[in-house]
């Protein structure tokens, strides 16, 4: 095993928590900066300017004459400083504004075609963004390099995600003893191909990458991340069930799977438990009965979904019907709210729910199922849903559906509180997803010993399946994994309508059995268990280099 003395690792996730690499790399990072003290370095786009970041702490002695050296030969800026994370790993940020000047942008592009066929003519969007921080990402790898002169140390430079692959083929064309990992945590072609609604996994083996890439308007995208993968001394991805998406539709075998692990951390302590746990159920009920306008049973049962808003892929469209398909079950005796804590298209806090918690008053609010306006509600899919199925939050009804479309960071305006803090007082979680290539939402949930639902067509879920052995007619482990295929959503949607109305029958004794069984299966993914692979990852990289240094 090949063992590295630098790592660089980049990616637009840094410093910048916008989707789940930000809990792969910051959870990550103190086993790594326990191992690779501050020769372990992240490097991440610098979007802060009118305010402090809040996760980056600016040093002015690190690497100082370096930074300086670089603010006065480059024509654009960087940041030295600490991530504020556990580990307090060494971060740089890049403003890289002055690359996206349309002539340089082009020079870029020319260059990467002619080196590697990389095809940005169809380009758009974010992928102009991605690129122009990529290659300022590999550049500064190449200054600290050479400013240091690493030439005799084993150095390896891991990019994140297709956002990153022209940072790689810079550093391949620049610095060819530099070992490179290039991670995909979900084909872009591959999230393409599903959230168009079109079989993923039963035409896998047909489908050509390239061919759907024209189809769908994904050349660039798919180009960039087809030649990263292929190009890097090693190429990994985050699941079994992803790394099959990446043989057949980027046309390269991944070298190793590296399963997403976290810290637990976050989880309160035996102590602070049940404290948290109560603050969290008041805190839901009171909102809930105060949008509702009538009160909840005491033991009413609270289910909860979060993620990204990806109606399809997120099984966003099974967890609703599952809730409507439940209210009119004859067996089920007890109340039930189901919490669809996904982020939206949001104008903020609705004012006349503002008001009603903070008068206590009786007033009867109309739309008695969401907590923040939208600005296109009549698009809005979940709403649509709701307001199709007749899940109109009767008093009589025994579910009663609660949508949260907004960001919860302690400062929504109406429940003032974290997503973690919040997710400790629900009693059962659902991730019915048809695309996750791995699905950090469950794994939180059991870490909080909170049972969960998810799927055969998760990372997690498979890796669940294994862990626990665990039959989707129970929740073994804390785990119910259900099988979802291309064409199975009604016998999906029926599967967990009745694991929910099996838990609403479980006693207590039972549920604090299951709960203890669904934290220590949360355990086996600690990052102490998980980091072997990524060692993996770097000795392969390094071993196709001058291992001599």
């Amino acid at each position: 095993m090949i063992t590295p003395d630098y790592i660089f690792e980049t990616s637009w996730e840094v410093c910048n928590p916008v989707g789940g690499i930000y809990t792969v790399l910051s959870t990550r990072a103190k086993t790594l900066q326990n191992e690779h003290k501050d020769k372990l370095i992240f490097i991440g786009p610098d979007f802060w300017k009118e305010q402090p970041n809040p996760l980056f702490k600016e040093s002015k002695t690190l690497f100082k004459s370096w930074a300086e050296k670089h603010g006065s030969t480059e024509n654009y800026t960087i940041r030295v400083g600490r991530w504020q994370i556990p580990g307090n790993p060494i971060a740089i940020l890049i403003d890289f504004k002055p690359i996206m000047q349309r002539q340089v942008r082009n020079r870029i592009y020319e260059r990467i075609w002619s080196a590697y066929g990389v095809d940005s003519m169809q380009a758009y969007g974010d992928y102009h963004e991605a690129s122009e921080f990529s290659v300022a990402a590999g550049m500064v790898m190449k200054s600290f390099y050479d400013y240091f002169d690493l030439s005799k140390n084993k150095v390896i430079a891991h990019f994140n995600e297709w956002t990153t692959s022209f940072g790689l083929l810079y550093v391949k064309h620049y610095l060819p003893d530099v070992g490179t990992v290039f991670t995909t945590h979900a084909t872009s072609i591959g999230r393409s191909i599903a959230g168009n609604g079109k079989p993923l996994y039963d035409y896998l083996h047909a489908y050509n990458g390239d061919q759907m890439a024209r189809e769908l308007n994904m050349e660039a995208k798919h180009s960039t991340e087809k030649t990263a993968a292929h190009l890097a001394d090693c190429f990994t991805t985050v699941s079994d069930i992803t790394a099959a998406e990446c043989k057949q539709l980027l046309e390269k075998a991944v070298d190793v799977v590296t399963p997403n692990g976290f810290e637990d951390d976050f989880v309160p302590t035996e102590k602070d438990f049940a404290k948290k746990r109560k603050t969290a159920r008041q805190t839901l009920t009171t909102v809930a009965e105060a949008l509702l306008g009538y009160e909840l049973d005491d033991d009413a049962l609270f289910i909860g979904t979060c993620g990204r808003y990806e109606y399809r892929n997120k099984g966003l469209d099974v967890f609703v019907d599952a809730l409507h398909r439940l209210a009119h079950d004859k067996l089920l005796d007890r109340q039930v709210v189901g919490f669809v804590m996904v982020p939206a298209y949001s104008k903020g806090a609705r004012l006349d729910l503002q008001n009603k918690l903070a008068n206590k008053s009786n007033d009867i609010l109309p739309d008695n199922f969401i907590t923040h306006e939208l600005f296109n509600p009549q698009n809005d899919p979940i709403s649509h849903a709701i307001h199709w199925y007749g899940l109109t939050n009767t008093e009589k009804s025994k579910v009663k559906i609660i949508f949260i479309p907004t960001y919860l960071n302690g400062a929504d305006g109406i429940f003032n509180m974290s997503y973690y803090d919040l997710l400790i007082g629900l009693d059962l979680t659902a991730f019915p997803s048809y695309y996750e290539p791995w699905g950090y939402t469950p794994l939180e949930s059991v870490a909080f010993g909170i049972p969960t639902i998810t799927t055969n067509l998760s990372g997690f879920g498979l890796w669940a399946k294994k862990m626990a052995s665990s039959s989707k007619k129970y929740f073994g482990k804390g785990v119910i994994i259900l099988d979802r295929t291309d064409y199975n959503y009604h016998e999906l949607v029926e599967e967990m309508k009745l694991s929910f109305l099996e838990f609403s029958f479980l006693d207590k004794d039972v549920v604090a059995k299951i709960s203890n069984s669904a934290t220590k299966l949360s355990k086996k993914a600690l990052w102490e268990n998980f980091i072997s692979y990524y060692r993996e990852a770097y000795s392969i990289a390094l071993s196709k280099k001058n291992t001599g240094k």
